[in-house]
């Protein structure tokens, strides 16, 4: 299985600019966020075996830090043509079998993607109050040929601190996982 690393977009980068469709049927726009304290932005895909081994995991630190007033929302920027699995229909399925408590959104155009600098599944982006990015990169150190169990905690040191108004201070590692399956000619000249 190779392996990819997300790009790290700059730290104090504002949230870009999205409008996608939720798996439910409703759209979620970033303007939505701008009331919250935190949101948490992941791109993320079903057929990923570094995102399977973090799903539930993923749902369970979402329904810890949105009792806190923070914010989730995933995407899945995959080609669903080339890869099936990821097509909005089976995106649902898997936000009910794994209890997602957040908006999954698909990015069909893979514009929003490409604003991101998203590069692999797993990438996760946490933005505070007024937001800009704080945090970018792996949700902890658990990989499929590891044998280290998901906690989230990367991403929770991150959450933690930017709640409590103190910077981040611990390091930001690139997350790593399957590349974003690009639509043929579609690639970004950043991955």
């Amino acid at each position: 299985m190779s392996a990819v690393e997300s790009t790290m977009l700059p730290l104090g980068t504002p949230l870009p600019e999205f409008c996608l469709p939720d798996t439910d049927g409703t759209t979620v726009s970033s303007a939505d966020f701008q009331f919250c304290k935190a949101l948490v932005v992941a791109f993320i895909s079903n057929h990923c075996p570094f995102v399977k081994l973090l799903k539930s995991e993923l749902a369970r630190l979402a329904y810890d830090y949105q009792r806190q007033g923070v914010f989730f929302v995933a995407i899945c920027s995959n080609d669903a043509v080339a890869y099936p699995d990821d097509s909005p229909t089976k995106m649902a399925e898997d936000k009910r079998a794994f209890g997602y408590s957040f908006p999954y959104l698909y990015d069909e155009s893979q514009e929003v993607a490409k604003a991101f600098k998203a590069a692999c599944t797993p990438d996760f982006h946490l933005f505070d109050r007024s937001m800009k990015l704080v945090y970018r990169g792996q949700f902890d150190s658990a990989r499929p040929s590891n044998g280290i169990t998901p906690t989230g905690r990367d991403l929770r040191v991150a959450l933690d601190a930017t709640l409590s108004g103190q910077p981040i201070t611990a390091p930001q590692k690139p997350s790593i996982g399957c590349n974003i399956k690009w639509k043929p000619g579609n690639q970004p000249t950043h991955s």
